[in-house]
Formats: structure tokens, sequence, C-alpha cells
């Protein structure tokens, strides 16, 4: 995607860009930290048809989730390319015996072959997590491997 970068003065800065299917859009970042996702006219692509204004908070809160799912398309890619790779998320329920318990706990890539490759907390994803890395409650576990393995991470985050 091409995006046209534009400084206002005053302002803050303006993103346009035109989607494949011909909508032109633009992402307005002012200098007090607010945001605007402007959709212009079809007819006319001078004129404004419709403006969300977005929060510091909210415009983080949406970018958490575009990047989640592209993250998650990103997996999903890689599994399609390697045979007899497998993707998962695994939900850490309220009760789980790893509810609080860390990562180097599970024993889980030794147990199973499977790998933990991140975590998605709150819309927020944490890549990589060490060895100490606690979990909570509603916490999405991302594990790559084989569909025996990955199935064996769920069965040790549900029983132990």
């Amino acid at each position: 995607m091409e995006v046209e970068r534009t400084g206002l003065p005053g302002i803050g800065l303006r993103h346009e860009f035109v989607t494949t299917k011909g909508q032109h859009a633009a992402v307005v970042s002012h200098v007090s930290g607010r945001r605007d996702i402007v959709l212009y006219s079809n007819d006319d692509p001078d004129t404004v048809s419709s403006t969300l204004s977005l929060s510091t908070d909210e415009a983080n809160g949406v970018a958490e989730l575009l990047a989640t799912s592209r993250i998650v398309e990103r997996l999903a890619d890689l599994q399609r390319q390697v045979t007899g790779l497998k993707t998962v998320q695994v939900p850490i329920m309220a009760g789980s015996p790893y509810d609080g318990g860390t990562l180097g706990g599970t024993q889980a890539r030794t147990r199973t072959g499977a790998s933990i490759v991140a975590v998605i907390r709150a819309g927020q994803i944490l890549a990589s997590p060490r060895p100490d890395f606690a979990f909570c409650p509603g916490d999405l576990v991302v594990v790559v491997g084989t569909a025996e393995g990955t199935d064996a991470v769920a069965d040790i985050f549900a029983n132990g």
C-alpha cells in the first residue's frame, strides 16, 4: 500500500492512502496525540464523508488490535508454508494450573517439542516471552509445533 505523508502546520501529519477497493482514506495525527481516521467521498476525493476521532489511548488500542491480527496472519502464512507445522492460540483460564505460573515452569518445549512464541495479553503482543514470564487469566498463548505438540501444550495449560 502506498502512503502519502503530508505535514499540516500547527496540526500534525496526514497519512493518505487508497485501499485496493478504491476507498480513499487518511490518518491525521494531531500534535495533541489525538488521531482522526478520515474517509473521503467516492465522488469527490477532496470531500470528507466521515471522520472517526480517537484519543491517544483509543488510537493505541486500535493499533494493537491491527498489529495482533497481522502477527496471527503471518504465523498462519508460515504454517501453510511448512508442512506439518501448526499454530494455535491457547487461552489461560482462571484456575488453570499455570494461572500465575511461569513459562519455564511449564517445561512445554521439553515435554512437547512445541514452542511458545508469543503471548497476547489485553490486545498487546508479548513476543518471545522469557522463562520467568508469568501467565494471567485471559492470556492467549501462541504455540507453534506439530498437531500433537500443540495439543499437548493445550493439555498442559488445562491439566498441568
